[in-house]
């Protein structure tokens, strides 16, 4: 009785990893994969993915993937710039209106998004780098921006 509890409980767990949507960008071979689910804005974060290559002139290893990381980082940053424009503050307007108005909130949105946070890098065979950031709302509204809960 107790090993038969013991292999449903295994197939169980086996199921339950198997079914999980944890994928990455990059897949076994080390390609990178041909679709995935863009991260975007969820309640509390804005999530914003960079794709960077390495310079294959380069011999060292090392070199390679430093330079396609800083890349992709640089990537991701001006692809969370463009969500981050998308965003409605209170009062209607969007980010971007709102940074064509005042010099102030287009230098403090970009410090903001200079600080997002890289929550995983992936590399792929040829040392190429993909980065997923993430920026807190909250850091947004401590540079004097009023999100709507939209």
């Amino acid at each position: 009785m107790k090993q038969v509890f013991i292999f449903f409980a295994a197939v169980v767990i086996f199921c339950g990893c198997a079914s999980t949507d944890n994928k990455g960008a990059v897949n076994k071979k080390g390609e990178i994969e041909s679709e995935w689910v863009e991260e975007g804005v969820t309640k509390n974060y804005i999530f914003a993915r960079g794709i960077g290559a390495a310079d294959q002139l380069l011999d060292n290893k090392t070199q390679k993937q430093a330079t396609s990381r800083n890349a992709a980082i640089v990537n991701a940053q001006y692809n969370m710039l463009s969500i981050v424009k998308g965003v409605k503050l209170e009062g209607g307007i969007t980010v971007e209106k709102a940074m064509e108005t005042d010099s102030g909130i287009a230098t403090n949105v970009d410090s903001v998004i200079k600080g997002a946070i890289p929550v995983r890098t992936e590399w792929t065979a040829d040392d190429g780098c993909v980065v997923i950031l993430r920026l807190s709302k909250k850091s947004l509204k401590e540079a004097g921006l009023e999100i709507t809960n939209d």
